[in-house]
């Protein structure tokens, strides 16, 4: 208690006792993040690795989630409540706009998910969504307008991942021919949103000054060029103990790095937006120390979409 007054008398007017505060809460808070942050990747990684049912459960619990969670922050938005078959409507009738976009690699007992399941889940998920806007519950059409585009920012997001993993590219550099697996794009993707976000807020949290943007007032430019910068150099030599040949290095690990990092810091100010416009913190309570669905996946909805074209419009 002694101890404790000294503090207070001999540092609280110097501000030194605040930083000293805000110091051990931003170690904390670091702790927990990274714990959490383990058990994320542990799962993400056993889901990306496993097999490609792995795969498609993995992305298919984080579709729903991240509808469950986008639904919600419009519901606070719009002060509005959207009927449970309007909800279920969403989000199954995204999930058939998912499926569309799986290979051939997806099938059942010679049915295919693209060309036999992805057009009835939808043709139901749009019944329900009809039936929900019929019934006696107030209905709002500009909330249920934009909770339509969920469609396109999380369906058909997920759908370009579920695309890129059945993807395999041959690409020629200087003679040189190198086969890219499906797998590989996604998991660059992934890696590079990883290596960007953590960077960036530890490079914010020690240096950071400059504020960004109202949008996110704890993100600072200092950390966002910083996560940028460390995060391309980082995965790229995870890709060279991964024996990616140097001239990848150049050709894709750096530009699809590069992307990913901007593109996904922009993806995140844009979630950042609706949780200010709904009034909350997180989206969720997912992981501790990172929010919901959406505060862990913000960043590569927007991403997936530029690194998706880059890709398919270079090899």
């Amino acid at each position: 208690m002694d101890y404790l007054l000294y503090l207070k008398e001999y540092l609280q007017p110097t501000g030194d006792l605040n930083n000293l505060l805000h110091m051990a809460f931003n170690w904390q808070t670091f702790r927990v993040r990274t714990i959490s942050s383990l058990i994320f990747v542990g799962v993400m990684l056993g889901g990306l690795l496993w097999n490609q049912w792995s795969f498609l459960i993995l992305f298919s619990i984080i579709q729903f989630g991240c509808w469950w969670e986008y639904l919600r922050l419009l519901e606070k938005i719009h002060q509005t409540v959207f009927h449970p078959y309007i909800k279920l409507g969403f989000m199954v009738a995204g999930y058939g706009l998912m499926l569309w976009f799986c290979g051939p690699q997806y099938q059942v007992n010679g049915y295919g998910l693209r060309e036999n399941i992805s057009l009835p889940v939808s043709a139901a998920g749009f019944c329900l969504l009809l039936i929900g806007i019929f019934q006696k519950n107030i209905i709002k059409p500009k909330a249920i307008g934009i909770a339509a585009l969920g469609f396109i920012y999380i369906s058909l997001s997920w759908g370009l991942v579920m695309d890129l993993y059945q993807y395999v590219a041959t690409i020629y550099v200087h003679g040189n021919a190198f086969v890219v697996s499906g797998l590989f794009f996604p998991m660059l993707i992934m890696i590079s949103i990883w290596m960007n976000d953590t960077m960036a807020y530890l490079v914010g949290s020690m240096i950071g000054k400059t504020p960004l943007t109202k949008i996110s007032p704890k993100k600072t430019w200092e950390g966002t060029i910083g996560g940028v910068i460390l995060g391309i150099a980082i995965t790229c030599v995870l890709m060279y103990f991964f024996f990616i040949p140097d001239y990848l290095l150049f050709f894709i690990i750096i530009p699809v790095s590069a992307i990913a990092a901007i593109t996904g810091t922009f993806g995140d100010l844009l979630e950042s937006k609706l949780k200010r416009m709904a009034n909350v913190k997180d989206s969720g309570q997912l992981l501790p120390g990172h929010g919901g669905f959406l505060d862990r996946f913000d960043s590569q909805l927007i991403a997936v979409f530029l690194t998706w074209l880059f890709i398919r419009v270079l090899f």
